[in-house]
């Protein structure tokens, strides 16, 4: 009866519940993210500048990570006849199939992209990252140290394709922070605005300088 007593006493209950709760919460992402996890969208586009990853079964020598030139083939002696850049990752791989069949009767090709994007503006390390297509426009912010104590999180400007739309990574209820990068993307976090730092305190200065002026030209 004592061992009932203890076990249900107020102490041992509420560190059973928060043994409970702590489970929970280590279990919740882990079956999310594996429930959730992404997956290369095969009709993500490529262009000059990507790097591509290119995995033949049992052929390490044709194995490898190659960047894409200007004139869309491969940097790689083997592969240079190959022109890969305006293509979908699904038809890159057909393509590279049908290639790879002069040397092999059924080559098993894997292809992985990694896109170009630039992420510049009140972030911690701005700079032009090559990333998994599957990456969001959160994640590609985030790559990049994540915004500035000065940066506006309602306020992610992106550059794509010559057209300008703005991302508001503070909301939820959008679909726009899980929106996919896509190659040559331009991300850039505004600046927020302190109106009496940024214009009120430029205009005193100014006014307090040119008085000290009209002050020491009025004591001679």
């Amino acid at each position: 009866m004592r061992v009932l007593d203890l076990l249900f006493s107020p102490g041992v209950r509420l560190s059973f519940r928060r043994l409970v709760c702590c489970a929970a919460l280590t279990a919740t992402p882990i079956s999310g993210a594996r429930a959730q996890s992404p997956r290369i969208p095969d009709l993500a586009m490529l262009r000059p500048g990507d790097l591509v990853r290119v995995s033949v079964w049992r052929k390490p020598e044709m194995s490898g990570d190659y960047i894409l030139a200007a004139d869309s083939t491969i940097k790689h002696p083997l592969y240079r006849e190959i022109r890969l850049a305006g293509l979908s990752v699904r038809e890159a791989r057909e393509r590279l199939v049908v290639f790879l069949r002069d040397f092999e009767n059924s080559p098993q090709v894997s292809i992985e992209p990694l896109f170009r994007v630039s992420v510049f503006g009140e972030v911690q390390n701005p700079s032009l990252y090559t990333m998994p297509p599957e990456t969001s426009i959160a994640q590609a912010v985030a790559m990049a140290g994540g915004v500035t104590e000065r940066g506006r999180m309602d306020h992610v400007r992106l550059l794509r394709d010559g057209r300008e739309s703005v991302v508001d990574l503070n909301s939820a209820i959008t679909d726009a922070i899980k929106t996919p990068i896509a190659s040559g993307d331009q991300i850039i976090v505004a600046r927020r605005s302190r109106i009496f730092r940024d214009y009120a305190l430029p205009i005193l200065t100014s006014v307090g300088s040119i008085a000290a002026v009209i002050n020491v030209f009025y004591r001679r």
